[in-house]
């Protein structure tokens, strides 16, 4: 009888074990569930990842449009971007001429040393990239931004969760004219 027991539970154990093709694949990445979308922020310049903010939603969408609202700045200007299948801000920032604009949303990002790196060497890459604001119509290399924030455990997940997904990117000038380089940030958006 505790032979039967002990090979029912031996039995249990390994059954529990093999959970399908996502846990063999990668086992330390969790899914990201429901309607959440990452936003991150990359220095222009250096491209140092300065930071993220995750956004969770109650309405569900298996799609992820991102449109904006652009006023050019003859002065002062601004971006604004929506989760187009919400009709929600996503995105609003001010664009000054010879001066410096304000990021009104978010209103903040969690700092960069808050976000989890994985352990290996391995590079993740999305399915393409999608500009979302370009005004200028300027080509880019968005391997550049990128590359310092798909090591991260946060962006793996998403793109385990929703796989077939391009990278939304664009690049935030809060400052143009006479604009310093030094202000101006990548921001790189992700849907799971």
């Amino acid at each position: 009888m505790k032979s039967k027991n002990l090979l029912l539970m031996l039995s249990l154990v390994l059954l529990s074990a093999c959970t399908g093709d996502d846990a063999t694949s990668s086992p330390n990445i969790d899914p990201v569930t429901g309607n959440k979308v990452l936003m991150l922020k990359v220095d222009y310049t250096t491209n140092e990842f300065e930071g993220g903010t995750e956004f969770t939603f109650d309405e569900p969408a298996t799609t992820f449009t991102v449109t904006n609202e652009y006023q050019e700045p003859g002065d002062f200007g601004w971006v604004k971007l929506y989760y187009d299948e919400l009709d929600t801000k996503i995105f609003d920032g001010e664009i000054h001429w010879m001066g410096l604009g304000t990021l009104h949303f978010p209103e903040s990002f969690e700092p960069a040393d808050s976000f989890q790196h994985v352990l290996t060497d391995d590079y993740a890459t999305p399915n393409g990239f999608e500009n979302v604001f370009n005004p200028s119509g300027q080509e880019f290399d968005y391997n550049q931004p990128w590359s310092h924030v798909q090591g991260l455990v946060k962006v793996r997940q998403y793109l385990q969760s929703n796989p077939e997904a391009s990278a939304k990117i664009f690049l935030y000038t809060p400052s143009v004219g006479i604009g310093n380089p030094a202000d101006w940030d990548w921001i790189i958006i992700l849907k799971n």
